[in-house]
């Protein structure tokens, strides 16, 4: 049977895009988007690497060349930039009939029955019609493999060869091409290869992307497992990582947030952990699951010049496993006012659900009766299943459970935030005579 050509089609510089999208006087100048509370640098424009700007330098490193260059610096819009990636999405499946979302802004794609010179065609396609519909620019890198797409779509970003045309097909490449581009990629860029792997394979003389291609099937095994095992085939051209057009399930759930100011009272932290709680509740039940411990944290600052350092956690058992807001709510409430000491500035809190299961595999009550009977269980995922829908309508939030408060003073500072365009009507965009 043929190989499926697969293509890894990735937003250019996505959350700088994004803004420019409803605010043009931004293009052609350097724009860099900041992480919670306006720390880091999480995103730039081509404009922003050429100064020299890198990813997740500290803002207060950078402030002379912000000033200096008029860098435009915008806070996270995490609203805009999903809805965003819902919109590309929704465009890339007009385009294929098999797309496989991997990121908020990259996603394979499966072209079947396409000739090199037709994936050249429909890649230029895509990449005009994600423009045309959503404003984002896209690169798009074309392989038999995931991973050589993803290589792909590093030289269609990177390589001046590509980068004009913002697509590179490797389905047309000889064998002797492609071994000369993998001899130019270093082995650290290989998608899968993390540092530790990277310095273990330099220290044994594999530099390339090539040169752990042609290693022995033995030695990749004995040294990198199977997951390196199938880094080297699929580099070979040998498909070994699967279609997921349904991302799997997570294993644990994590939310966690700096706060816009450092608090003291429990009451404020409760608000925040309620908030925190009620998000993870939301991620549960859109993947179906339900959990059956929780982690509790809170830290105060780990730069502060005075007063003393605290950081604590506590894991709790659950009961009986749930993704049902006011029980996970209440559960956390007791696990912080065990671990909140008075009298101290807490930066940080956040919570972690582990050891998730499906929620059809959850055990219900012995006798079928009480809090873990099936009918209250019905009960609690109907309540559930109408607030998350009228939060989805309406906007996260509009829904909330008391402990969380109405003010929220801590909220993470974010003090350049543009509006919620495509998803709030009283922040739409306005446009003027």
């Amino acid at each position: 049977m043929a190989q499926k050509p697969v293509a890894l089609v990735d937003a250019n510089n996505f959350y700088a895009s994004c803004e420019r999208v409803f605010n043009p006087s931004l293009r052609g100048k350097p724009v860099i988007v900041l992480s919670n509370n306006d720390g880091c640098v999480v995103a730039r424009s081509d404009e922003a690497k050429a100064l020299g700007i890198g990813m997740g330098v500290p803002v207060f490193q950078i402030r002379d060349i912000i000033k200096k260059h008029h860098v435009e610096a915008w806070s996270s819009n995490y609203t805009l930039y999903g809805s965003m990636s819902r919109r590309m999405m929704a465009t890339l499946e007009t385009l294929a009939p098999e797309v496989e979302p991997y990121s908020i802004d990259e996603a394979f794609v499966w072209l079947p029955g396409f000739s090199p010179a037709e994936l050249d065609r429909h890649a230029v396609k895509i990449r005009q019609t994600v423009a045309m519909h959503t404003g984002i620019p896209v690169s798009v890198g074309l392989s038999q493999t995931k991973t050589l797409a993803k290589l792909a779509n590093h030289e269609a970003k990177k390589n001046p060869v590509f980068k004009g045309a913002g697509v590179c097909n490797l389905t047309d490449f000889s064998q002797s091409e492609l071994d000369e581009l993998l001899s130019n990629v270093q082995v650290g860029d290989v998608w899968g290869i993390g540092p530790r792997r990277t310095r273990f394979l330099q220290q044994h003389g594999v530099l390339t992307a090539y040169d752990l291609k042609e290693m022995p099937d033995g030695w990749l095994l004995k040294n990198l497992t199977v997951t390196g095992l199938r880094t080297a085939w699929e580099l070979r051209g040998i498909p070994c990582l699967p279609q997921e057009m349904t991302p799997p399930a997570k294993k644990t759930i994590v939310t966690s947030r700096g706060f816009g100011r450092l608090i003291e009272s429990l009451e404020e932290l409760t608000e925040a952990v309620t908030v925190y709680v009620s998000r993870l509740g939301e991620k549960l039940r859109a993947q179906h699951s339900v959990a059956s411990r929780m982690e509790v944290f809170i830290n105060t600052s780990h730069f502060a010049s005075h007063g003393e350092r605290y950081a604590n956690a506590i894991t709790l058992r659950l009961p009986q496993p749930t993704a049902y807001t006011p029980e996970l709510v209440a559960h956390a409430r007791r696990g912080l006012a065990k671990i909140y000491r008075p009298g101290l500035k807490y930066q940080k809190a956040g919570v972690m659900v582990l050891d998730l299961v499906p929620e059809t595999g959850r055990q219900l009550n012995l006798f079928g009766e009480g809090e873990g009977g099936p009918e209250i269980i019905e009960r609690n995922r109907q309540l559930m299943a109408a607030v998350d829908g009228i939060n989805k309508e309406m906007g996260q939030g509009t829904l909330r459970l008391g402990p969380a408060g109405t003010r929220q003073t801590w909220n993470m500072r974010r003090e350049k935030l543009s509006r919620r365009y495509t998803t709030r009507w009283d922040e739409i965009l306005e446009i003027t005579g």
